[in-house]
């Protein structure tokens, strides 16, 4: 006979979350093995002794956990994905006819709590894997990559010297002069020093003449109709949605406002060690430093000690390797491509500092001196000894002498590349890249990593160290897991040995009382 179901809406009187939820249930075993309870303490202090009762702090950091779990970065979709997850709800506290807070109440929670609060959570759940064996420590891979920040490139504004501000604002937006001065921007957020324009003379022609480029020869790149994407620079442009955002871009895609996020993984099991976010118009090696010590300091208090730093060549420099070599760190980091080394037909000669040419003439030291930033060691001949040498046309050109520019840190470089060439550090190689740049792959695809929903570097900071504590709390529980079953397997196995001697043991007596 033909069913039908006849659903009549019915008012339980009996009814728990905790017998509705199966006992693998990831948010069941998550909520069993994650303690937040210190937040109380340490939230103690933002808060009032009168009003209404403010959003639990340990919930306010469970909703977050659960919207990177579960790849969302709206918190209105947040609040309704969890209303309809019974799991969700157990895992927050929250009966199935209990109201969860407002979306905007997240947000303002999220302003509130600094960003060392946000570095204590992480460094909880990253105590709980090293805690279980998944942290060796010892070798640590350091990358980074552009996050799309929380503004268009449609919001841009044009730097002006301060004192011309008002008037270029008025002549670019075609405004009455007597009416004051508006940017599309419903809300600058930007200070003084932010809309200051940056680019000296010399930057301004680069400028054009990189635009001039652009426009002969873009064909079918990416981007390439995007107006804003295309003549844009940030020391000629800013953002007033979101000051702290810069430009940036990737090989093969369009300019956008981005974040950097900075990253450390251990080798071991892949857990991220450190993460945060950085202005995406500087260079990775300006930040490495700081990542370190952080990362030292960190890994030192858990009991680990750090050997082996794996960069890409974005964190070259001098001053980086000698960095290392002071804190007793091997470093593997390819020079950059602008590293030149010895030059040719020279030889070095330590005892005297000097460089020796083939013909037996010598590039004595003459100053140290700073070329954009980088520190260098100046050698050059006596023009006396370079003007009837045979090599001269070939050797100097139109010069008297010849002159020879080598880094301070030629030295730590030597060792740097001498390392990389060992096995350790071609096996290192193949080891940095599989190690960072699937975590990378997996923050931004499955962990709401993709885009910040923030305004500001403090917040995005915020973003990053929540998606670095989902991302591990997910490999944590994974570990336990696999552990679990492995050991499963070792017990089921020795029983299926100990049975098989047994029943060997049982024939063997039967025959011999045959």
């Amino acid at each position: 006979m033909q069913g039908k179901k006849d659903y009549q809406e019915k008012l339980f009187a009996n009814f728990q979350l905790s017998e509705r939820v199966p006992k693998e249930n990831f948010y069941r075993r998550l909520s069993e093995v994650l303690d937040l309870h210190f937040l109380y303490k340490l939230t103690k202090p933002y808060y009032g002794d009168c009003g209404q009762k403010s959003l639990d702090p340990v919930v306010f950091y469970k909703l977050c956990i659960v919207g990177y779990l579960e790849n969302i970065i709206s918190d209105r979709k947040l609040i309704d994905h969890c209303s309809m997850r019974m799991d969700i709800l157990f895992f927050l506290g929250y009966d199935i006819d209990e109201p969860l807070p407002w979306h905007s109440t997240i947000s303002r929670t999220r302003q509130l709590f600094p960003e060392d609060l946000f570095e204590k959570v992480f460094t909880q759940v990253l105590g709980l894997c090293i805690e279980k064996g998944m942290v060796a420590g010892h070798t640590q891979v350091i990358d980074s990559a552009p996050v799309k920040a929380n503004a268009s490139m449609d919001s841009l504004e044009l730097k002006v010297p301060e004192e011309e501000l008002d008037n270029h604002i008025r002549k670019i937006r075609h405004a009455n002069p007597d009416e004051t001065p508006r940017r599309k921007s419903k809300e600058d957020k930007s200070d003084g020093d932010q809309r200051k324009l940056t680019a000296t003379d010399s930057d301004l022609k680069a400028i054009e003449n990189r635009n001039q480029n652009w426009r002969d020869n873009c064909g079918d790149r990416p981007g390439h109709n995007v107006e804003r994407a295309k003549y844009t620079s940030n020391k000629t442009h800013y953002s007033p949605t979101d000051p702290d955002a810069r430009i940036s871009v990737k090989p093969g895609k369009s300019r956008k406002l981005n974040y950097l996020s900075q990253m450390s993984v251990d080798t071991a099991n892949h857990v991220i060690t450190d993460i945060g976010a950085d202005f995406a118009d500087q260079k990775d090696s300006q930040h490495l430093q700081k990542i370190t010590l952080r990362l030292k300091e960190r890994l030192h208090k858990q009991g680990l000690s750090m050997r082996n730093i794996l960069a890409d060549a974005g964190y070259s420099s001098g001053e980086n390797y000698a960095f290392f070599e002071e804190l007793g760190i091997q470093s593997y980091i390819p020079p950059h491509g602008q590293y030149k080394g010895v030059p040719d037909s020279f030889t070095y000669h330590k005892d005297g500092n000097y460089w020796e040419c083939s013909q037996g003439k010598r590039a004595e030291f003459r100053k140290s001196f700073e070329d954009k930033g980088v520190k260098k060691n100046r050698y050059a001949t006596v023009t006396r000894d370079c003007k009837n040498c045979p090599i001269k046309t070939a050797c100097l050109g139109k010069s008297l002498q010849k002159r020879i520019d080598i880094t301070y840190y030629k030295e730590e470089y030597d060792r740097g590349i001498a390392r990389l060439k060992s096995q350790q550090g071609k096996r290192f190689k193949f080891i940095r890249s599989s190690t960072v740049e699937p975590v990378f792959g997996s923050l931004t695809q499955f962990y709401g990593m993709r885009k910040v929903n923030t305004i500001g570097i403090k917040q995005a900071n915020k973003v990053m160290l929540m998606a670095g504590t989902a991302y591990n709390l997910k490999k944590y529980l994974k570990f336990i897991q696999k552990k679990t079953i492995s050991k499963v397997e070792t017990l089921k196995a020795s029983f299926g040995l100990c049975f098989e001697q047994l029943l060997g043991c049982k024939m063997s007596f039967q025959q011999l009382k045959m």
